[in-house]
C-alpha cells in the first residue's frame, strides 16, 4: 500500500511553501515596489500555496481509523527538520532569472519528490509541524496483530495510551483520535 501519487505530490509541494516564501521574498524589488520575475513567482508561491492549504484541509479530514494500544513511542518529530536542507538554497544567490539555476532547481525538487515517494516520507512535512503535527515511531497493538510504523498525530502520543489510526501507506498511519 502506498499513497496515491497525485496526493504524494501535493503533500511534497506543501512542504516547500516556506522556501517559495522566501525565494518570493528574495525575488521582491523594494526599489522598484514590484517582483522582478511576477509570473513566475505568482506560479510557485500559488502552486505552493494552494498545495499547503490542501495538504492542512486533507489532515484535518482524515476521520476514524482501528482503535490500537500503543506499546512503544519515540518522538520522530525532530525528523521534520530533514526539510531544511533545500532551504540553504534561499541563503544563496538565487535568481529567479536565471534560467539554468530555475531548472537546476526544477531537476533537484524532481528529485526530492521522487526520494519522499519512494520512501513514503511526503508527510515528514515542516508545514504539518508547524500545523501541530508531530512524527512518532510506533509499535502498536491493532486487534490482535503487532505493528509498527510512524505515526502523524495532533496530540502528544504515550506508551499504554489509545488512539485510532488510519493507515495512509504500509508503514505510515495517522492518528485521528487519541482516546
Amino acid at each position: 500500500m502506498t499513497l496515491k501519487l497525485p496526493f504524494s505530490l501535493i503533500v511534497f509541494i506543501s512542504s516547500y511553501f516556506p522556501l517559495m516564501l522566501i525565494l518570493a521574498i528574495k525575488d521582491y524589488d523594494f526599489a522598484k515596489c514590484g517582483f522582478k520575475n511576477p509570473t513566475l513567482v505568482v506560479l510557485i508561491f500559488g502552486l505552493t500555496a494552494i498545495s499547503c492549504i490542501t495538504t492542512l484541509i486533507a489532515a484535518r479530514s482524515v476521520k476514524d481509523g482501528n482503535l490500537v494500544n500503543l506499546t512503544k513511542v519515540s518522538n520522530k518529530s525532530t525528523d521534520m527538520f530533514t526539510y531544511t536542507i533545500p532551504y540553504m538554497l534561499s541563503f544563496y544567490k538565487f535568481d529567479l532569472t536565471d534560467l539554468n539555476m530555475v531548472l537546476s532547481l526544477g531537476v533537484f525538487m524532481g528529485l526530492m519528490f521522487i526520494l519522499s515517494y519512494r520512501t513514503q516520507s511526503v508527510f515528514v512535512n515542516p508545514v504539518l509541524a508547524i500545523a501541530g503535527y508531530g512524527l512518532y515511531d510506533c509499535q502498536f497493538k491493532d486487534g490482535t496483530q503487532d505493528r509498527q510504523g510512524l505515526v502523524l498525530s495532533k496530540t502528544e502520543l504515550e506508551v499504554g495510551g489509545t488512539c485510532r489510526v488510519q493507515q495512509l501507506s504500509t508503514f505510515l498511519y495517522f492518528a485521528t483520535t487519541k482516546i
